[in-house]
């Protein structure tokens, strides 16, 4: 990691900062540090959801469907993804929540990282 190349796997790394793997909670100096965008790996055993709904959101998300059956509730309509590739994109603003209708790998993008909005864990 001194040469500022990280080589990783997210199934891996992933479950050491809840799935996110680059972004602003990385320690400075690590080439995943960045304030700019967040990556996730996120896999999601069927039934999981996200209790408590993001208001106020203040970043674009973009979520890519690897494997499984993902919904994302919005609070006007909620989106399937279904076949591997499907994606959804909002923008800031836009509360949302999600549900996993089935066991379910994903690829989200996030930009700008910004602290505050994990969830607390029990």
């Amino acid at each position: 990691m001194n040469d500022g190349i990280y080589v990783g796997n997210a199934g891996h790394d992933a479950p050491l900062d809840r799935g996110w793997i680059l972004g602003h909670f990385k320690e400075v100096g690590d080439p995943r540090h960045t304030e700019a965008v967040e990556v996730k790996w996120g896999i999601h055993p069927r039934g999981e959801q996200r209790l408590e709904g993001v208001r106020g959101e203040e970043r674009t998300a973009l979520l890519v469907l690897i494997s499984g059956r993902f919904r994302v509730e919005f609070p006007e309509r909620h989106v399937i993804l279904e076949k591997q590739g499907d994606y959804v994109v909002w923008g800031r603003g836009v509360d949302h929540s999600w549900c996993a209708e089935e066991e379910s790998v994903l690829l989200t993008v996030r930009w700008p990282s910004v602290a505050g909005y994990a969830v607390t864990q029990e």
